[in-house]
Protein backbone atom coordinates (compact mmCIF):
# COMPACT_ATOMS: atom_id res chain seq x y z
CA UNK A 1 0.00 0.00 0.00
CA UNK A 2 1.38 3.48 -0.83
CA UNK A 3 2.41 5.87 1.91
CA UNK A 4 -0.28 8.21 3.20
CA UNK A 5 -0.65 11.36 1.14
CA UNK A 6 1.14 14.24 2.90
CA UNK A 7 -0.57 17.34 4.23
CA UNK A 8 -0.02 20.65 2.41
CA UNK A 9 2.73 22.80 3.96
CA UNK A 10 1.93 26.17 2.37
CA UNK A 11 -1.71 26.51 3.42
CA UNK A 12 -4.40 25.21 5.74
CA UNK A 13 -5.93 21.85 4.92
CA UNK A 14 -9.29 22.03 3.16
CA UNK A 15 -11.99 19.84 4.71
CA UNK A 16 -15.53 19.30 3.38
CA UNK A 17 -18.34 17.99 5.58
CA UNK A 18 -20.74 16.26 3.19
CA UNK A 19 -24.48 15.60 3.33
CA UNK A 20 -25.33 18.13 6.00
CA UNK A 21 -28.88 18.32 4.64
CA UNK A 22 -30.37 19.87 7.76
CA UNK A 23 -27.52 22.31 8.32
CA UNK A 24 -26.81 21.02 11.82
CA UNK A 25 -23.34 19.46 11.65
CA UNK A 26 -21.56 22.66 12.69
CA UNK A 27 -23.32 22.65 16.08
CA UNK A 28 -23.12 18.92 16.77
CA UNK A 29 -19.40 19.06 17.68
CA UNK A 30 -16.62 21.50 18.47
CA UNK A 31 -15.21 22.03 14.99
CA UNK A 32 -13.24 25.05 16.25
CA UNK A 33 -10.57 22.55 17.33
CA UNK A 34 -9.58 22.33 13.65
CA UNK A 35 -9.80 25.94 12.55
CA UNK A 36 -6.16 26.88 13.23
CA UNK A 37 -5.04 24.19 10.76
CA UNK A 38 -8.01 23.72 8.42
CA UNK A 39 -10.64 25.53 6.37
CA UNK A 40 -14.04 23.89 6.87
CA UNK A 41 -16.87 23.77 4.31
CA UNK A 42 -20.26 22.35 5.25
CA UNK A 43 -22.10 21.05 2.16
CA UNK A 44 -25.84 21.13 2.78
CA UNK A 45 -26.97 20.11 -0.72
CA UNK A 46 -26.60 16.65 -2.27
CA UNK A 47 -23.70 16.48 -4.71
CA UNK A 48 -24.80 16.16 -8.35
CA UNK A 49 -24.86 12.66 -9.80
CA UNK A 50 -21.82 12.24 -11.97
CA UNK A 51 -20.22 15.36 -10.51
CA UNK A 52 -18.99 14.09 -7.15
CA UNK A 53 -15.30 14.01 -8.08
CA UNK A 54 -15.43 17.52 -9.55
CA UNK A 55 -17.17 18.88 -6.44
CA UNK A 56 -14.64 17.29 -4.09
CA UNK A 57 -11.51 18.07 -6.09
CA UNK A 58 -10.50 21.11 -3.95
CA UNK A 59 -10.47 19.21 -0.66
CA UNK A 60 -7.72 17.42 1.24
CA UNK A 61 -10.16 15.59 3.52
CA UNK A 62 -13.87 14.85 3.65
CA UNK A 63 -16.26 13.94 6.45
CA UNK A 64 -18.94 11.47 5.36
CA UNK A 65 -22.28 10.81 7.01
CA UNK A 66 -22.75 7.10 6.56
CA UNK A 67 -24.46 5.79 3.46
CA UNK A 68 -25.44 9.12 1.96
CA UNK A 69 -23.15 10.26 -0.88
CA UNK A 70 -21.64 7.16 -2.57
CA UNK A 71 -17.86 7.31 -2.90
CA UNK A 72 -16.93 4.41 -5.20
CA UNK A 73 -13.49 3.55 -6.44
CA UNK A 74 -13.70 5.55 -9.67
CA UNK A 75 -14.44 8.72 -7.68
CA UNK A 76 -11.51 8.08 -5.34
CA UNK A 77 -9.15 7.50 -8.25
CA UNK A 78 -10.25 10.86 -9.68
CA UNK A 79 -9.23 12.66 -6.46
CA UNK A 80 -5.41 12.59 -6.36
CA UNK A 81 -5.31 15.32 -3.70
CA UNK A 82 -7.68 13.59 -1.26
CA UNK A 83 -5.70 12.52 1.79
CA UNK A 84 -8.21 11.50 4.46
CA UNK A 85 -11.81 10.40 4.95
CA UNK A 86 -13.53 10.70 8.32
CA UNK A 87 -16.65 8.57 8.01
CA UNK A 88 -19.36 7.94 10.56
CA UNK A 89 -20.00 4.39 11.72
CA UNK A 90 -17.63 1.45 11.65
CA UNK A 91 -18.52 0.42 8.11
CA UNK A 92 -19.99 2.31 5.19
CA UNK A 93 -21.31 0.23 2.30
CA UNK A 94 -21.31 3.25 -0.04
CA UNK A 95 -17.58 3.94 0.43
CA UNK A 96 -14.99 1.80 -1.35
CA UNK A 97 -12.66 1.79 1.63
CA UNK A 98 -10.42 -0.90 0.13
CA UNK A 99 -9.60 1.30 -2.86
CA UNK A 100 -9.12 4.26 -0.51
CA UNK A 101 -6.51 2.36 1.48
CA UNK A 102 -4.81 1.16 -1.71
CA UNK A 103 -4.52 4.78 -2.82
CA UNK A 104 -2.95 5.81 0.48
CA UNK A 105 -6.02 7.68 1.73
CA UNK A 106 -6.43 7.49 5.52
CA UNK A 107 -9.93 6.24 6.41
CA UNK A 108 -11.14 6.86 9.96
CA UNK A 109 -14.27 5.50 11.64
CA UNK A 110 -16.40 6.34 14.66
CA UNK A 111 -16.86 4.16 17.73
CA UNK A 112 -20.44 4.78 18.76
CA UNK A 113 -23.73 5.88 17.31
CA UNK A 114 -25.35 7.53 20.31
CA UNK A 115 -28.81 6.01 20.58
CA UNK A 116 -29.01 5.01 16.91
CA UNK A 117 -29.98 1.42 17.63
CA UNK A 118 -32.90 2.65 19.70
CA UNK A 119 -33.80 5.57 17.43
CA UNK A 120 -34.55 3.44 14.37
CA UNK A 121 -36.85 1.16 16.35
CA UNK A 122 -38.62 4.18 17.83
CA UNK A 123 -39.17 5.62 14.36
CA UNK A 124 -40.58 2.32 13.12
CA UNK A 125 -43.10 2.34 15.97
CA UNK A 126 -43.90 5.97 15.19
CA UNK A 127 -44.85 4.89 11.69
CA UNK A 128 -46.86 1.94 12.95
CA UNK A 129 -48.90 3.91 15.47
CA UNK A 130 -49.42 6.82 13.08
CA UNK A 131 -50.73 4.54 10.35
CA UNK A 132 -52.88 2.36 12.58
CA UNK A 133 -54.50 5.34 14.32
CA UNK A 134 -54.67 7.61 11.21
CA UNK A 135 -52.70 10.33 12.99
CA UNK A 136 -51.42 12.18 9.89
CA UNK A 137 -54.90 12.32 8.35
CA UNK A 138 -56.59 13.39 11.57
CA UNK A 139 -53.95 16.05 12.18
CA UNK A 140 -54.52 17.46 8.68
CA UNK A 141 -58.29 17.36 9.15
CA UNK A 142 -58.05 19.18 12.48
CA UNK A 143 -56.03 21.98 10.87
CA UNK A 144 -58.79 22.27 8.27
CA UNK A 145 -61.51 22.60 10.93
CA UNK A 146 -62.86 19.04 10.87
CA UNK A 147 -63.48 16.66 13.78
CA UNK A 148 -63.15 12.84 13.88
CA UNK A 149 -63.01 11.80 10.23
CA UNK A 150 -61.50 8.29 10.41
CA UNK A 151 -61.61 5.27 12.67
CA UNK A 152 -58.24 3.69 13.45
CA UNK A 153 -57.26 0.34 14.92
CA UNK A 154 -55.69 -0.70 18.22
CA UNK A 155 -52.49 -2.74 18.34
CA UNK A 156 -53.51 -4.98 21.24
CA UNK A 157 -54.20 -8.50 20.02
CA UNK A 158 -52.87 -7.79 16.53
CA UNK A 159 -49.95 -9.66 14.94
CA UNK A 160 -46.61 -8.07 14.17
CA UNK A 161 -44.61 -9.78 11.44
CA UNK A 162 -40.88 -9.09 11.58
CA UNK A 163 -38.79 -9.67 8.47
CA UNK A 164 -35.45 -9.91 10.22
CA UNK A 165 -34.86 -10.60 13.91
CA UNK A 166 -31.41 -9.24 14.68
CA UNK A 167 -30.66 -6.47 17.18
CA UNK A 168 -33.33 -4.14 15.83
CA UNK A 169 -35.90 -6.84 15.15
CA UNK A 170 -35.55 -8.20 18.67
CA UNK A 171 -36.11 -4.72 20.12
CA UNK A 172 -39.21 -4.43 17.93
CA UNK A 173 -40.46 -7.71 19.39
CA UNK A 174 -40.05 -6.48 22.97
CA UNK A 175 -42.06 -3.32 22.27
CA UNK A 176 -44.76 -5.33 20.50
CA UNK A 177 -45.14 -7.58 23.52
CA UNK A 178 -45.60 -4.52 25.73
CA UNK A 179 -48.47 -3.49 23.44
CA UNK A 180 -50.02 -6.94 23.81
CA UNK A 181 -49.30 -7.98 20.23
CA UNK A 182 -48.48 -11.43 18.91
CA UNK A 183 -45.07 -11.52 17.23
CA UNK A 184 -43.99 -13.75 14.36
CA UNK A 185 -40.73 -13.53 12.45
CA UNK A 186 -39.00 -14.75 9.34
CA UNK A 187 -35.67 -14.22 7.60
CA UNK A 188 -33.69 -16.41 5.20
CA UNK A 189 -31.54 -17.90 7.98
CA UNK A 190 -33.86 -17.69 10.97
CA UNK A 191 -34.63 -20.85 12.95
CA UNK A 192 -37.42 -21.57 15.43
CA UNK A 193 -34.90 -21.58 18.28
CA UNK A 194 -33.41 -18.22 17.37
CA UNK A 195 -36.89 -16.77 16.85
CA UNK A 196 -37.85 -17.78 20.38
CA UNK A 197 -34.66 -16.22 21.75
CA UNK A 198 -35.54 -12.99 19.94
CA UNK A 199 -39.04 -12.83 21.41
CA UNK A 200 -41.00 -14.14 18.43
CA UNK A 201 -42.54 -17.25 16.96
CA UNK A 202 -41.02 -18.51 13.73
CA UNK A 203 -43.25 -18.40 10.65
CA UNK A 204 -42.39 -19.16 7.06
CA UNK A 205 -42.39 -16.22 4.69
CA UNK A 206 -45.76 -16.92 3.10
CA UNK A 207 -47.46 -17.35 6.48
CA UNK A 208 -45.95 -14.16 7.86
CA UNK A 209 -47.18 -12.02 4.98
CA UNK A 210 -50.62 -13.64 5.05
CA UNK A 211 -51.22 -13.43 8.81
CA UNK A 212 -49.51 -10.27 10.04
CA UNK A 213 -51.46 -7.07 10.58
CA UNK A 214 -48.22 -5.07 10.67
CA UNK A 215 -45.07 -6.07 8.79
CA UNK A 216 -41.78 -4.36 9.66
CA UNK A 217 -38.48 -4.91 7.85
CA UNK A 218 -35.18 -5.22 9.72
CA UNK A 219 -32.70 -6.84 7.34
CA UNK A 220 -29.25 -5.85 6.12
CA UNK A 221 -29.21 -5.05 2.41
CA UNK A 222 -27.05 -7.38 0.34
CA UNK A 223 -27.16 -9.42 -2.87
CA UNK A 224 -29.37 -12.08 -1.25
CA UNK A 225 -31.85 -9.62 0.30
CA UNK A 226 -32.25 -7.06 -2.50
CA UNK A 227 -35.89 -7.27 -3.62
CA UNK A 228 -36.63 -9.89 -0.98
CA UNK A 229 -40.16 -8.46 -0.62
CA UNK A 230 -41.85 -8.70 -3.99
CA UNK A 231 -45.27 -8.55 -5.61
CA UNK A 232 -46.15 -12.09 -4.52
CA UNK A 233 -45.42 -11.24 -0.88
CA UNK A 234 -47.39 -7.99 -0.98
CA UNK A 235 -50.23 -9.84 -2.67
CA UNK A 236 -50.52 -12.15 0.35
CA UNK A 237 -51.03 -9.28 2.80
CA UNK A 238 -54.41 -8.55 4.36
CA UNK A 239 -56.25 -5.62 2.84
CA UNK A 240 -56.09 -3.77 6.18
CA UNK A 241 -52.42 -4.61 6.89
CA UNK A 242 -49.53 -2.15 6.78
CA UNK A 243 -45.90 -2.46 5.72
CA UNK A 244 -43.13 -0.46 7.42
CA UNK A 245 -39.60 -0.17 6.06
CA UNK A 246 -36.96 1.65 8.11
CA UNK A 247 -34.12 -0.60 6.91
CA UNK A 248 -33.20 -0.12 3.24
CA UNK A 249 -35.35 0.81 0.25
CA UNK A 250 -34.11 -1.88 -2.16
CA UNK A 251 -35.30 -4.65 0.15
CA UNK A 252 -38.74 -4.06 -1.39
CA UNK A 253 -39.68 -4.17 -5.08
CA UNK A 254 -40.62 -0.49 -5.46
CA UNK A 255 -42.91 -0.99 -8.45
CA UNK A 256 -44.81 -3.72 -6.63
CA UNK A 257 -45.18 -1.50 -3.56
CA UNK A 258 -46.44 1.42 -5.64
CA UNK A 259 -49.02 -0.86 -7.25
CA UNK A 260 -50.18 -2.19 -3.88
CA UNK A 261 -50.62 1.37 -2.60
CA UNK A 262 -52.28 2.60 -5.79
CA UNK A 263 -54.83 -0.24 -5.83
CA UNK A 264 -55.18 -0.13 -2.02
CA UNK A 265 -54.68 -3.87 -1.80
CA UNK A 266 -52.98 -3.02 1.51
CA UNK A 267 -54.00 -0.37 4.02
CA UNK A 268 -50.79 1.62 3.75
CA UNK A 269 -47.05 1.78 4.12
CA UNK A 270 -44.61 3.66 6.34
CA UNK A 271 -41.41 4.32 4.43
CA UNK A 272 -38.18 5.91 5.68
CA UNK A 273 -35.75 4.52 3.08
CA UNK A 274 -35.73 4.56 -0.71
CA UNK A 275 -33.98 3.12 -3.75
CA UNK A 276 -32.61 6.57 -4.52
CA UNK A 277 -31.82 9.12 -1.82
CA UNK A 278 -32.59 11.96 -1.54
CA UNK A 279 -35.95 10.94 -2.99
CA UNK A 280 -36.63 12.83 -6.25
CA UNK A 281 -39.30 15.50 -5.91
CA UNK A 282 -41.39 13.89 -8.66
CA UNK A 283 -41.23 10.32 -7.34
CA UNK A 284 -44.72 8.77 -7.60
CA UNK A 285 -44.76 7.55 -4.00
CA UNK A 286 -45.03 11.20 -2.92
CA UNK A 287 -48.52 11.22 -4.44
CA UNK A 288 -49.79 8.19 -2.49
CA UNK A 289 -52.08 9.36 0.30
CA UNK A 290 -51.75 5.97 2.02
CA UNK A 291 -47.96 6.24 2.29
CA UNK A 292 -46.45 7.82 5.39
CA UNK A 293 -43.05 9.12 4.28
CA UNK A 294 -40.03 10.29 6.25
CA UNK A 295 -36.62 11.26 4.76
CA UNK A 296 -34.34 8.51 6.14
CA UNK A 297 -34.56 9.65 9.75
CA UNK A 298 -33.92 6.24 11.32
CA UNK A 299 -30.62 7.04 13.02
CA UNK A 300 -30.85 10.81 12.51
CA UNK A 301 -31.23 12.12 16.04
CA UNK A 302 -29.32 14.78 17.97
CA UNK A 303 -27.72 12.16 20.20
CA UNK A 304 -26.48 10.10 17.26
CA UNK A 305 -25.15 13.09 15.35
CA UNK A 306 -23.29 14.35 18.42
CA UNK A 307 -21.61 10.97 18.80
CA UNK A 308 -20.80 10.72 15.09
CA UNK A 309 -19.49 14.23 14.57
CA UNK A 310 -17.70 14.33 17.91
CA UNK A 311 -15.60 11.35 16.85
CA UNK A 312 -15.11 12.83 13.36
CA UNK A 313 -13.66 16.04 14.82
CA UNK A 314 -11.43 14.02 17.13
CA UNK A 315 -10.25 11.89 14.19
CA UNK A 316 -9.53 14.89 11.97
CA UNK A 317 -7.75 16.64 14.83
CA UNK A 318 -5.43 13.67 15.18
CA UNK A 319 -4.91 13.44 11.41
CA UNK A 320 -3.94 17.11 11.20
CA UNK A 321 -1.39 16.42 13.95
CA UNK A 322 -0.02 13.46 12.02
CA UNK A 323 -1.57 10.89 14.37
CA UNK A 324 -4.96 9.84 12.92
CA UNK A 325 -7.33 8.02 15.26
CA UNK A 326 -9.69 5.09 14.73
CA UNK A 327 -8.07 4.20 11.41
CA UNK A 328 -10.00 1.55 9.49
CA UNK A 329 -7.90 -1.54 9.04
CA UNK A 330 -8.28 -3.91 6.12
Amino acid sequence: MPDDRPLPRDRKARIAVLDDYMGVAHRMADWSRLEDRAELTFLTDPLPAGGVAKALAPYDAISLLRERTPIPGDVLRALPDLKAIAMTGRRNRTLDDETARDLGITVMTTEGSGNGIYATVELAWGHIIALMRCIPEENAAMHEGAWQTRLGSALYGRTLGLVGLGKLGSRMAGVAQAFGMNVIAWSPNLTSERATEGGAEYADKATLFAEADVISLHLVLGPSTRGIVGAEDLGRMKSDAILVNTSRGPLVDQNALLEALRTRSIRGAGIDVYDREPLPADHPIRDMDNALLTPHLGYATQETFRAFYGDCVDNLDGWLDGAPKRVLEG
